[in-house]
């Protein structure tokens, strides 16, 4: 009968502790945010009770995780002051005693270490589920596969080829533009030369009599 009585009260006493534990500004609580319209428009889904234990179990993934311990569950993360704009306060629980709290310090890295796994838990992101006062893990850097020294020179060894290549095509164009310039030059004086012939005057100063009206050149 005692041990009833003393199950009893535990059961009574467990949401009054835990709603002293977790409060609105708890020195070793979050508040968190969630945007479901915003990140999924049409296709938000609905929080309710059953989100809310998914957030509790994800979180307590995340302690285990980081703690690399198993005895976190989903009675360690408690939930309060929660809104219909979906937002909420939470607290963890030391898994060896229900009264102590996880020092905020610890949450924080927590969640840091698994904060893609529980964004991807709610097809949500950063910025659409909001940890107060845990700025967004910056990715890592991108290390490129091609060293980037490697690519600036191929860059200036193509320029460099390319304005050669440049170079010899205008040279090659400028002479050919020259040999016809001087085969026009010496068809044209060629043309010049027998016209004159076929007027009676020889270019190269030869008056030809045979094309005179000269009756002394042209009496037989």
């Amino acid at each position: 009968m005692l041990v009833w009585i003393l199950f009893l009260l535990c059961q009574v006493g467990a949401p009054a502790l835990a709603q002293d534990l977790c409060q609105r500004d708890a020195p070793n609580g979050y508040k968190v945010r969630i945007s479901l319209k915003t990140a999924l428009g049409e296709d938000a889904y609905e929080w309710n009770q059953s989100e809310m234990f998914f957030f509790q179990a994800t979180m307590a993934f995340a302690m285990r995780r980081h703690f690399q311990m198993e005895t976190y569950n989903v009675d360690n993360i408690i939930l309060c002051v929660q809104t219909s704009r979906v937002s909420f306060w939470f607290v963890v629980t030391s898994p060896d005693n229900t009264t102590m709290l996880i020092p905020k310090a610890d949450v924080e890295k927590a969640v840091r270490m698994s904060r893609h796994r529980i964004n991807n838990a709610f097809l949500l992101s950063d910025r659409t589920l909001e940890f107060l006062g845990i700025y967004p893990t910056l990715a890592a850097p991108v290390n490129p596969d091609t060293p980037p020294w490697l690519i600036v020179f191929g860059v200036v060894i193509g320029a460099v080829c390319a304005g050669i290549i440049a170079l010899l095509v205008s040279s090659l164009l400028q002479k050919r533009r020259k040999e016809k310039g001087m085969t026009e030059d010496g068809q044209d004086e060629e043309d010049m030369q027998v016209k004159g012939v076929e007027n009676g005057i020889n270019l190269d100063g030869t008056y030809n009599r045979g094309f005179t009206d000269d009756d002394r050149f042209t009496k037989l």
